[in-house]
């Protein structure tokens, strides 16, 4: 027995803890070949060739390491909205004429997008990105607005312009600096001259404020531009946009992020502090947007778009009525003797009792009658609510 618990546990130290690379599971598995007599007379087994495999904990490292370094990457931006499905242009569709600068060449691109789906409205550009009122010599918008406008015939014009304004200009042959009396006299009269060339040819005109900037110097002379061109554009009839609000933040200083058309927070302006992205583009447009759908009314609706000329009968409302065909109703005073017969109105207990002609008791009339023609309610009877005499005293 002593011998059996000897060879027992010579093969517990050597069979396992003799063999790191081998399994727990390969270790019994081992013992339970091996039988008794084994045991006794044959002495350890040879060693079995040993396979080296990674620790299991090391294994479980590796893939959580791996899990760590993909839950790592960057949150992704939030999906686009999907594009507005455009449609064809109707052959008679209104043009709105979109002129400036740069600016403007933004806001045209956001005013496509804006009208995508409206057959009935075709967005015009011809801005010119480096031009402005003060380098006539390079471009003239007073002198070029009158063709351009006779060759598109828009149904509006819309004008964005002054971010490259902000340098000295000629004046009767003599420079003059930016905000002096005589550069803005002479810039005034330049402005006021293109708006009355549009106002001659009989079109709207939207006049679209500048907005702001990175740079506080040039932010304040884009503010004082844009009192110069309300008052141009207002003078004529036309239309001031102001659209300053929505690129400064609650304190109104000028933010590169902001809220979109749709209330999210996005990039709105570029890294220069001066060109629009295009969601900046898209809301630039918003707020000229707002103003054609007010002027065009119905034709801007894409739902007037999608309808056929000839369904067009079924929603016009019938004429109104001269005042001549209406016919009116003198009002009827309560005392009119005409009402009810008599000058009682309904329901006088007051009024005298008519008997009728004779005793013949046929020829009475009933309660109903006297009720409804003569307006005499039956008589109380004692105990009811409507009898109001005093019962009679005793003794």
């Amino acid at each position: 027995m002593a011998l059996i618990i000897a060879a027992m546990l010579v093969q517990g130290v050597g069979g396992t803890a003799d063999l790191p690379g081998i399994g727990v599971a390969q270790a019994h598995a081992q013992e339970r070949r091996r039988s008794l007599l084994d045991l006794l007379f044959r002495g350890r087994p040879e060693p079995q060739p040993q396979v080296r495999t990674a620790p299991q904990t090391e294994s479980r490292r590796r893939v959580i390491k791996k899990s760590t370094r993909s839950s790592r990457s960057p949150v992704s931006a939030p999906a686009p909205a999907p594009p507005v499905q455009e449609v064809e242009k109707a052959d008679n569709a209104q043009v709105i004429l979109v002129v400036g600068d740069f600016t403007a060449s933004g806001l045209a691109q956001g005013l496509e997008e804006a009208f995508a789906d409206v057959s009935t409205i075709r967005i015009e550009s011809r801005a010119n990105g480096s031009s402005g009122f003060v380098r006539d010599d390079y471009y003239d918008w007073p002198g070029s607005i009158g063709p351009i406008v006779e060759e598109v015939k828009p149904a509006l014009v819309v004008m964005m312009i002054g971010s490259n304004d902000r340098q000295a200009m000629q004046v009767n042959g003599t420079t003059e600096k930016v905000r002096t009396d005589a550069w803005d006299k002479e810039y005034v009269a330049r402005i006021n001259r293109f708006a009355k060339i549009v106002r001659d040819s009989g079109t709207p005109m939207i006049w679209v404020g500048g907005p702001p900037f990175r740079f506080k110097s040039m932010s304040a002379d884009i503010l004082a531009f844009n009192d110069f061109y309300r008052t141009a554009v207002e003078a004529v009839g036309g239309s001031f946009v102001d659209i300053w609000d929505g690129f400064v933040d609650q304190n109104g200083t000028f933010v590169l992020s902001g809220s979109d058309i749709n209330g999210q927070t996005v990039r709105l302006r570029n890294s220069d502090g001066i060109s629009f992205t295009n969601a900046g583009k898209r809301k630039l447009a918003f707020y000229v947007e707002r103003q054609v759908r007010q002027m065009f009314g119905a034709t801007a609706a894409p739902l007037q778009a999608g309808l056929a000329p000839e369904s067009f009968t079924i929603m016009r409302l019938p004429p109104l009525r001269s005042e001549t065909d209406m016919e009116r109703i003198d009002p009827i005073p309560l005392a009119d003797p005409e009402l009810d017969g008599g000058m009682a109105l309904l329901g006088d207990i007051n009024a005298p009792e008519v008997e009728p002609a004779g005793n013949n008791p046929l020829q009475a009339k009933s309660v109903r009658k006297r009720l409804i023609e003569d307006g005499i309610p039956p008589p109380a009877k004692p105990g009811r609510v409507n009898d109001f005499e005093w019962p009679a005293s005793g003794g």
